[in-house]
Formats: C-alpha cells, sequence, structure tokens
C-alpha cells in the first residue's frame, strides 16, 4: 500500500459505511514489513472505538470490504496459493484437479483478463497481440468524448473493477494524479501487483481444454508510480463523498449484485464537475446478480421488453426512476463498442459493449 494513495485518499472504514453511513477514517495498525513509501505488512484500523475492524494490509494489497470474514472465507485459499509453481507442474495440477475446480477456473479467468489487458504488449508467438486491448480502446474512445483528463478537475482517479490493472496504468498515462485500481478478486489484483512492482505480466494463457502456456509480458509504465492497487467492494468504496476526478467501472454493472447501486456509488465517489465512464454489455449471470436485479433483462413482457438500456437510462436520469441517481448527468450520447474476450486459440467472444460518459 502507498502511503502517498493512503494519505492522500484517507480510506474510511467500510463496515461503517456499509452499516451505518458513517465516514469513519482508518488509521495504520501493526505494521509488519514497509519502506519509507509503503506497507507490505500490516492492518488499517477502524478509528470508532466501538468497531475498531481490523483490515490486513496483504502484500501491499489492503483488503477493504464491509464483510471482511466473508470475503476471507471465500478466498483465504487464495491468499496462501504459491506463484513458484513450475509451468509444467502448473498443467499436472490442472489435470489433477480437473475443469471445474478453483484452480482452473482461475486460471480461464487470468488468461482471459491476462490477454485483454497485457496481450497488445506480447511479442512472442501465439499471442494474437493484435486482437487484444478492447478494454484500452474502449477506455480511451470514452476520455476522448468526455475531452481528456485536462477537462476534468484535478484530483485521483477511482477504477472500480480495475482487474488486471491495465486501465489504472492508462489512466495514470493521460493525467497526473494518483490513481487507485479497486477490485474483489484477490489472483486479478495480484496480477495487476506484480505489474506495479516487478514491471511483468505472468499470466496463464489457455490453448485448448485446460491445456494452457505460461506468458510472460514485460508491462512497464512511466506513470506507475502514481498507481496502487487495493482490494474493495465497488458497492461500498471505502472513502468519503466527493473525493475522485474521475471514476471509471469497465464492463462491471452485469458483475455486482445490484447495479442500482454501484451507479448510486459512482455518483457519490464523483467530486463536482468530475466525471465517470460505464461500460457493460449487459452479460447477466446469476452467480454474480440475482435475476430480479437484472436491468429490464429478466422478462420481454415488462415495459422495458427486456431492454436493459431504457432501464439504465432512467437510472441515470435524475427522478426517472425510485433508484435514480441524483448528480451525475450523461455529457455524450452512449454507443455500442466492441469488445473481445479470449476464450482459448479457437475462441474469441465478441461483445458490442453499452459506452457511458457522464459527470456530476
Amino acid at each position: 500500500m502507498r502511503l502517498s494513495h493512503f494519505e492522500r485518499l484517507r480510506p474510511v472504514c467500510p463496515r461503517c459505511l456499509a452499516t451505518r453511513g458513517t465516514a469513519v477514517p482508518l488509521g495504520l495498525g501493526v505494521v509488519e514489513e514497509a519502506t519509507a513509501s509503503s506497507v507490505r505488512w500490516g492492518t488499517l484500523v477502524c478509528g470508532d472505538p466501538g468497531c475498531a475492524m481490523e483490515y490486513p494490509i496483504i502484500d501491499g494489497a489492503p483488503i477493504l470490504v464491509p464483510d471482511l470474514r466473508g470475503w476471507m472465507a471465500v478466498n483465504g485459499p487464495l491468499l496462501t496459493a504459491r506463484t513458484d509453481i513450475p509451468p509444467t507442474m502448473e498443467g499436472v495440477l490442472g489435470d489433477a484437479l480437473g475443469p471445474d475446480s478453483a484452480f482452473n477456473v482461475t486460471r480461464q479467468h487470468l488468461s482471459s483478463y491476462g490477454w485483454d489487458h497485457y496481450g497488445d504488449l506480447d511479442r512472442q508467438p501465439g499471442g494474437e497481440a493484435a486482437a487484444a486491448g478492447s478494454v484500452l480502446r474502449c477506455l480511451a474512445t470514452a476520455l476522448d468524448a468526455l475531452g481528456g483528463m485536462a477537462a476534468l478537475p484535478a484530483g485521483p482517479v477511482l477504477d472500480l473493477g480495475c482487474a488486471a490493472g491495465r486501465t489504472s496504468f492508462e489512466v495514470a498515462e493521460r493525467g497526473d494524479g494518483l490513481v487507485l485500481g479497486l477490485d474483489l478478486h484477490w489472483p486479478l489484483l495480484a496480477l495487476a501487483r506484480r505489474v506495479l512492482e516487478q514491471g511483468e505480466a505472468v499470466y496463464p494463457l489457455r490453448r485448448s481444454g485446460i491445456a494452457y502456456d505460461r506468458r510472460r509480458v514485460e508491462a512497464r509504465f512511466a506513470a506507475a508510480e502514481r498507481v496502487d492497487f487495493w482490494i474493495g467492494d465497488a458497492l461500498y468504496p471505502p472513502f468519503a463523498p466527493r473525493g475522485f476526478a474521475l471514476v471509471t467501472a469497465m464492463n462491471v454493472l452485469d458483475c455486482v449484485a445490484s447495479p442500482p447501486a454501484l451507479l448510486r456509488a459512482i455518483d457519490g465517489a464523483v467530486a463536482d464537475g468530475g466525471g465517470a465512464v460505464l461500460a457493460t454489455p449487459f452479460d447477466w449471470a446469476t452467480q454474480a446478480t440475482p435475476v430480479e436485479a437484472w436491468l429490464g433483462g429478466h422478462s420481454q413482457r415488462g415495459d422495458d421488453a427486456g431492454r436493459c438500456e431504457a432501464v439504465l437510462a432512467r437510472l441515470l436520469t435524475p427522478g426517472a426512476h425510485p433508484q435514480s441517481v441524483e448528480r451525475l448527468r450523461v455529457v455524450v450520447e452512449p454507443m455500442d463498442v466492441p469488445w473481445t474476450v479470449r476464450m482459448h486459440d479457437r475462441a474469441l467472444m465478441q461483445y458490442r459493449t453499452h459506452l457511458i460518459m457522464l459527470r456530476a
């Protein structure tokens, strides 16, 4: 955890924020391993004696979620997963564990996201570099439509659902403020932090079935010193309101339990005059979002005939929906942008992601 980000962003207790709506500052607690500029192992502690919740800092990433024990119960084994397994032995383990194991599901996630975020930098044969980078092209389209970073007020940037982290580095290179990537997925955040700390992206690239090749891609970014990555819930960003000049959420809306809550969280995080970028393919899945929360996409018999875009438009129009945002306004006509997801050597999934640019 970079101390520059901790001191500038002043995170608050996510449990107090979620349960009481109170922004209680977090302070440094135990510091087990640190340098003059960062803490690698330690804790952050809620300043309210009635709460005094401790949030661990692991491998430089503070884990700031309202239900810490719930997150740890699911992700605890991943925190201690080894990253030094030789590629051949990783294949042996994948074969032994089977295609539906958490091990192989995680490898598929790392393959798809690692390729999209860093595949354009891959100069090894078989990397399909030209097709990678949809997330970068989508983000660039949105920032250009907003007038660039210069059109936004000075201040930090919050990259919600940052995944493997490339968008955070990209925004940092376009501006001059601090950038924080926030995500719940430990393996993806660990990939992002490796790029941050070592200048290389290492991820499994799926060949077919459960056969993977390990890719090692040099990924160095000039503005990396202004970027950090924390574990956090996009529905409950652990910060006081209106603290960010820009908030991005690239293909996150259909990956949360409550899309309206995500929109309100973004609305609350953006500073006056600031901007927001929202992209989503409306690719709903019950593992992430209860079917009743799908935006118009769960019944063609409703008023919107299953059109997700119509419900989202009302949610982004103050007063048009009971759960509408209060401050954000759409400033550029929404557009559809191609987004390619690599599944394996013979499967590239093509989305049309719905891209929206907003200002507060």
